[in-house]
């Protein structure tokens, strides 16, 4: 990777706006003020790529590997590793955990290869004397929503797991009444663990249902903010004091015109 001609040009410019008479900007920022770009990136890269925008997914990613290479300069500056090291790292551990495709075993499926992926892990995890728990690798910076979602499936993996739908199913009634319960008596407190619980079932049963949550959630918050932006369109973007009634009829009327 680093040997292409487009990412090798990338690092030299990143080296460029580092550099004494470079970007103050750039020449400002640390591997840590860098993090939360790459995050952004990152999720934005995320939401193209969702809506199949492909030029939009090929500005995005770049974006995502702009910061790449920009914490790689810095720590490279530092005298920790290299945009090299990275790739090196990188292509090291897919060769590792593809000893179907680069050793002498045999994935005859997805499911036996990603066995096989999982397997190699918890090795590496056990020869470094890292935590081998399934659920150490899921990011506690995820957002809440997907890392519900990636946790039941990582606990699924290895068999902790209703046999089908209908256990997470009948799991989101139990703690949609517990909720009830909570909000009945009133305890904040209660009421928050409740409601984490519910989210939670949410997860469960979409992951059985093949849906992944933050996908089907950001497809619907898509569309409540096409719907509500015609429904402002209607009231010339004035929405105070106008009655419920006629704010639903101007809803009703985005959702038949296909918003």
């Amino acid at each position: 990777m680093a040997d292409l001609p487009g990412f090798t040009h990338l690092l030299s410019t990143i080296a460029r706006l580092r550099a004494p008479d470079g970007c103050p900007w750039d020449r400002e920022q640390t591997t840590e003020s860098m993090a939360p770009h790459l995050v952004e990136e990152a999720f934005e890269a995320a939401d193209a790529l969702r809506r199949s925008a492909v030029d939009e997914s090929r500005t995005e990613l770049g974006d995502v590997l702009v910061n790449v290479a920009m914490i790689s300069q810095i720590a490279s500056e530092a005298g920790q590793f290299t945009a090299d090291d990275v790739a090196q790292a990188a292509s090291a551990k897919l060769i590792r955990r593809h000893p179907h495709v680069f050793g002498d075993q045999q994935a005859s499926s997805a499911e036996i290869a990603f066995k096989t992926w999982e397997a190699q892990k918890q090795r590496e995890k056990e020869d470094a004397g890292e935590d081998r728990s399934v659920l150490s690798g899921v990011p506690v910076a995820m957002p809440a929503l997907l890392r519900a979602f990636r946790v039941g499936q990582k606990a699924a993996k290895v068999g902790f797991d209703w046999p089908d739908r209908d256990g997470p199913r009948a799991k989101l009634d139990e703690e949609i009444e517990e909720l009830d319960e909570a909000v009945q008596s009133g305890d904040q407190a209660a009421i928050t663990d409740e409601l984490g619980d519910v989210l939670f079932s949410l997860c469960n049963l979409a992951r059985h249902l093949g849906v992944n949550p933050e996908v089907a959630l950001a497809s619907t918050t898509d569309k409540f903010h096409r719907r509500f932006t015609r429904v402002e369109q209607t009231f010339d973007y004035d929405l105070t004091g106008k009655p419920l009634a006629k704010l639903e009829e101007a809803w009703d009327q985005a959702k038949r015109d296909g918003l």
